[in-house]
């Protein structure tokens, strides 16, 4: 199984942070932001992972990663992407990296009290589709929504404004080989972008779709100031997953 990390876009919800850089490597207390992703990713046993990034600072990436060798890894892949497409754009990018395993996808600003060995078990043992993890939260109408009827997922949408559950999906998911067959029937959204919420909704509607709650807290550290000072507040009290 693989590991991908998505850090592309320009991050304009941070500026003028990120002005001069990519939200990704902006610190949460006293690490890069994309730290944590990674290390979500080798402490599910996760080793063969690869970063896609974008915008103007993608050199400094592997200025600050090399080779993850701090990781204990033997190596780091790379990739880029052009503009901001979305997150299935830029998962697309990886498909020869896949190289037809089951990968697990982490948006770079998401960041995770435990960990998701649980989960990635799970994946393993399931023979076919895809994963997600959900989280309760306050206002789900600012995530993706699933509806759920028991332990299926009915369907997922993106911000609604009556929300069917109480619950997120966060940005940890889980494919298989099929994924980027998907992705290529897509159409931009009203956004202009390829949304993975229409990768999500399509392993859905072909009943391949299972899902797992979270525990532990979990923040979007990159969707807002507020957000970015909040995951640092949250690692200096609990601590984040540490390798």
């Amino acid at each position: 199984m693989k590991g991908i990390v998505l850090a592309g876009g320009l991050g304009t919800r941070l500026m003028p942070l990120t002005k001069i850089t990519n939200k990704h490597l902006l610190p949460i207390y006293n690490e890069p932001m994309v730290y944590y992703p990674i290390k979500t990713l080798i402490n599910a046993g996760i080793n063969d992972i690869m970063i896609v990034t974008g915008g103007n600072n993608a050199g400094e990436f592997l200025r600050l990663l090399g080779n993850g060798k701090q990781f204990g890894l033997k190596h780091i892949s790379y990739t880029y992407q052009e503009g901001e497409g979305g997150i299935a754009d830029a998962l697309s990018l990886a498909e020869e990296f896949a190289d037809g395993d089951k990968i697990v996808v982490i948006l770079g600003d998401n960041i995770i009290e435990n960990n998701i060995v649980n989960q990635k078990e799970a994946f393993e043992k399931q023979k076919e589709g895809a994963r997600i993890i959900l989280k309760k939260v306050p206002h789900p109408e600012h995530f993706g929504v699933p509806e759920l009827d028991g332990d299926k997922v009915i369907r997922i949408e993106e911000k609604p404004k009556k929300p069917k559950s109480e619950y997120a999906v966060i940005g940890i998911y889980m494919y298989d080989y099929r994924v980027f067959d998907v992705v290529k029937t897509l159409i931009p959204s009203d956004r202009g972008e390829l949304e993975i919420t229409d990768v999500n909704n399509y392993y859905i509607k072909h009943g391949l779709m299972m899902y797992d709650a979270l525990d532990g807290w979990w923040i979007d550290a990159g969707s807002s100031h507020d957000n970015l000072a909040m995951a640092t507040q949250l690692v200096i009290k609990t601590g984040a997953n540490k390798l």
